[in-house]
């Protein structure tokens, strides 16, 4: 019980810690007048995604393969099937050409990457299966090629719209930055020693943890922002938040996470990366046949999937 109570603190101070880092970071981007969609893309995703990428820290330091990449995994599944699926509930969205040709097939491209890195035992025949050091710098090459997209956006285009995140003057937005960041750094470490309490404590995988409750909880910042960007039409800010951090999460964090020490994967979380690559085929397929614009049926559809993922989990964990 006192595993669940440290989880639940843990995700909390995540939460919290993420939203002021967003806000932060946000109004600083604002105050150096920095392209709304550049803001979605990078600022926001990447702030949405520092939850994922503190518990990733932390289990990497420990040793905890699978609550890394099912973390990873776990949020990029939810991201799309769950958080994209409900946003499009409250409208339709509305799908630029650049997000078709370019930044859905990067996603889609690092679901794929993810099964070849972890594919040591049936591309290699290798007993022992890990992400290492060496594929978290091919990982984290892939993130600057991103970093290079996002910059010729920044010199291509601005954005129409408004952010729907407060923000504040340059000094408050540095605060809140740097409380958050301390917040995340708190939480971070409070929800792997949570998750691997609970695990054992409940009799699962530590990656049926972090592929549910952690993936979900870490990923409700993107929830937040997607959801409200919905609500007030800014298709860029909703549909780009998920994507980036999609993005963010398998090149940076994941990159990130190998780096400090190689990530052990379990046989249990390859069924679960095709689940990943599944869901980012089929958000192409659908924007694909909806000629520019995600329905109000496809988040049916997500969400549909998403249920069905879990059902999955729990009859075949």
């Amino acid at each position: 019980m006192l595993g669940i109570f440290v989880l639940v603190l843990g995700l909390f101070a995540l939460i919290k810690g993420g939203d002021w880092l967003v806000e932060g970071s946000v109004s600083i981007a604002k105050r150096l007048n920095v392209p709304e969609i550049v803001i979605g893309l990078t600022l926001v995703a990447f702030g949405t995604s520092a939850p994922e990428l503190l518990v990733n820290i932390f289990a990497a330091i420990q040793g905890k393969g699978d609550i890394a990449l099912g973390n990873i995994v776990g949020s990029n599944i939810a991201n799309i099937a769950l958080i994209l699926g409900a946003s499009l509930f409250f409208r339709d969205l509305l799908i630029k050409k650049t997000t078709t040709a370019f930044e859905i097939p990067l996603v889609i491209l690092s679901a794929f990457l993810l099964i070849v890195l972890a594919g040591d035992s049936w591309i290699d025949g290798r007993g022992i299966v890990e992400l290492s050091r060496s594929e978290g710098i091919v990982l984290l090459l892939f993130f600057v090629i991103f970093l290079i997209y996002n910059g010729f956006l920044a010199v291509k285009e601005g954005f129409e719209g408004e952010e729907d995140i407060k923000t504040y003057s340059l000094p408050v937005g540095i605060l809140l930055f740097f409380v958050g960041l301390g917040l995340l750094i708190i939480g971070g470490k409070l929800t792997v020693d949570g998750a691997v309490s609970t695990a054992r404590w409940i009799g699962v995988p530590e990656r049926i943890i972090a592929l549910t409750i952690v993936a979900v909880g870490t990923s409700l910042p993107e929830m937040v922002t997607s959801i409200m960007a919905a609500k007030k039409g800014s298709s860029d800010i909703a549909v780009g938040n998920v994507l980036g951090s999609n993005i963010f999460n398998v090149f940076f964090i994941l990159g990130i996470s190998a780096l400090i020490r190689p990530l052990g994967i379990s046989s249990g979380i390859q069924r679960d990366l095709w689940v990943n690559l599944g869901v980012s085929l089929l958000c192409w397929v659908l924007v694909l046949f909806g000629r520019g614009k995600i329905s109000r049926k496809s988040g049916a559809v997500f969400v549909g999937f998403y249920v069905l993922y879990l059902l999955q989990l729990v009859v075949f964990p």
